[in-house]
């Protein structure tokens, strides 16, 4: 069993309130923010609906703004923390941008890609490994996924 550290729930919560954001705005709701030596420097929410962009998940959107804010498309050594276990095209993402770490809330069985549906971190075609970690305030990230999708029926 994973011991979370103080430091890895408050970024969670962080994720959680970019989840928020993500469902004021009619969007599923998964949020994500970028550490880097302690602060956060990029955080997106998911947007694909309102903007009209398939690649607009919360972890995209958060690695784009954590990149501008560095001016360098490398995040080597960052901590990616997410609401929901990433998809295909995050986790690669991620790997492109040499995050170090990903930290999620809730699995995806159906679509999570570090270990649920797929594993793409034990996959030998990407050039840079991740550290995946899972779980963390996952009740709590699930309950909004919940409450959302069951708002929509």
């Amino acid at each position: 069993m994973i011991r979370w550290s103080d430091t890895d729930t408050a970024f969670m919560r962080s994720a959680l309130l970019e989840a928020g954001l993500a469902a004021e705005a009619s969007e599923v709701p998964v949020g994500a923010v970028v550490v880097q030596h302690g602060e956060i420097i990029g955080s997106g929410s998911n947007c694909p609906i309102n903007t009209n962009d398939p690649t607009a998940h919360a972890e995209i959107v958060a690695l784009r703004a954590a990149a501008a804010a560095q001016r360098n498309y490398r995040l080597p050594g960052a901590t990616l923390y997410v609401t929901l276990e990433p998809c295909a095209m995050c986790m690669a993402a991620m790997a492109h941008a040499r995050i170090g770490r990903v930290v999620f809330a809730a699995y995806d069985k159906k679509g999570g890609a570090a270990g649920s549906a797929m594993d793409l971190t034990a996959e030998r075609g990407l050039q840079h490994r991740l550290d995946v970690n899972g779980g963390l305030l996952a009740e709590e990230a699930s309950a909004l996924l919940k409450e959302f999708f069951q708002s929509k029926r």
